[in-house]
């Protein structure tokens, strides 16, 4: 089995699009992350969905916890419009951790390896050119290995 087996066509943004708009579509499509292309379809990098929280939650809430607890149930559920006129490359780490891309040809344990290794619920793949051809999620990949998927 291949990546190409287990992969499927998956969202994309751009570094340029709002992080609201990547909000909604990491909620709206049930989405463990996103992944980010340039101009040519080419996957740049993945973005976790916890990436667009940490930009939307207020860094003095994460960094105490009590407060989190302290703020009423009406003001914590406005917390997303902190993202405000943010983009997606505004929610990216500032030290990019290694791109988990694959192409085709990957198999079952090179993907397994890559996802474990990069921390990435999602692994991109390309074709021959570089362009993003699907994607393999980590549910996707269990449910494989698990005997649970198609």
């Amino acid at each position: 089995m291949h990546a190409s087996d287990l992969m499927r066509v998956y969202p994309v943004v751009e570094r340029s699009t709002p992080a609201v708009e990547a909000a909604r579509l990491l909620a709206g499509q049930n989405l463990p992350g996103l992944i980010v292309v340039d101009e040519q379809l080419r996957p740049s990098t993945i973005l976790p969905g916890t990436q667009v929280l940490r930009l939307a939650v207020p860094s003095y809430i994460q960094d105490d916890p009590a407060l989190a607890r302290a703020v009423d149930e009406e003001h914590a559920d406005v917390f997303l419009a902190e993202l405000g006129d943010r983009t997606v490359a505004e929610c990216l780490p500032e030290q990019p951790k290694e791109l988990p891309v694959v192409d085709g040809d990957a198999t079952v344990l090179e993907v397994a390896a890559l996802m474990a290794r990069s921390r990435s619920p999602l692994v991109a793949v390309v074709d021959d050119a570089g362009v993003l051809a699907g994607a393999v999620t980590l549910d996707g990949l269990l449910d494989r290995l698990l005997g649970d998927g198609p």
